[in-house]
Order: C-alpha cells, then structure tokens, then sequence
C-alpha cells in the first residue's frame, strides 16, 4: 500500500502524477472515502493530466461521464452513489466500460467489487486532522 498526503489543493496535481507512476498500466480505478472527501477533485485531476479536452461536472446524475483525449481513447469517470442494485449496474453497461481498455473512473465502487478486473488500483481518501486528504493506494 502506498500513501500520497495533499496538504494543500496545490499540491493535487504532483499527487496524482504520483498515483499514476505509481500505478502505470492500470486502467481500471475505484475511489472510496466519505461524502466531501475530495473523490471528485482527484479524478478531475487525473482526467486533466491525461489530457481530457472537455470536462465538465461530477456524474452524480448522469451517473457515467465520457471525456474526450485528443488523438487517443476517451476517459471514463463513472459514479455509482445512485445505484442500489448492482442490476442497475449491468444495466448502464459497466461490463463494457471495465472490458473496453479505456481508464475508467469509478467513486462508489461498493456495489460492484465482485466484478472489478484484476488490477483495479483501489485509492481511499481519508480527510486528516488538517483537512488534508489522504490517499491510500493498493
């Protein structure tokens, strides 16, 4: 397990630079913290260094969110705090958005442990004393 600490929003773009070193050839990420705990700030992040031309807000309601990269493969930043069955899952096509070899994104993950790939890089965000944030790495 690794541990990344951002002390301050500054520090957010070295952080996930460090993630995806960290985690290089991994495509598939599941976020987990609290409500407010910044899930939606790191994945924004990510899609920015891997160069997402056309981000625009949290999936919440949409619940999946393309965002185009010129030249390559889009990203895709899925949150599933809506979905109370993991049917509801299947049924939006989350096999397909695991298995087609883009980066996807995932905040609220709970749902559909059972059928994330091998490979998943699993991040916790903890909020500290400081109100940094914590990410831990596995």
């Amino acid at each position: 397990m690794m541990e990344i600490i951002i002390r301050h929003k500054k520090d957010i773009p070295a952080a996930v630079r460090k993630l995806l070193k960290h985690s290089a050839g991994s495509r598939i990420f599941a976020f987990n913290g609290s409500m407010g705990a910044g899930k939606t700030t790191i994945i924004k992040a990510i899609c920015r260094e891997l160069g997402a031309a056309d981000m625009t807000s949290s999936p919440t309601f949409t619940i999946v969110n393309e965002y185009r990269r010129k030249g390559t493969d889009s990203l895709f930043h899925i949150d599933l705090y809506r979905i109370k069955k993991t049917e509801e899952a299947y049924d939006i096509g989350i096999e397909e958005y695991l298995s087609g070899g883009s980066f996807c994104f995932i905040e609220w993950p709970g749902l559909i442990e059972h059928i994330l790939p091998e490979g998943t890089v699993n991040v916790s965000i903890a909020v500290g004393d400081n109100e940094e944030r914590i990410l831990g790495i596995s």
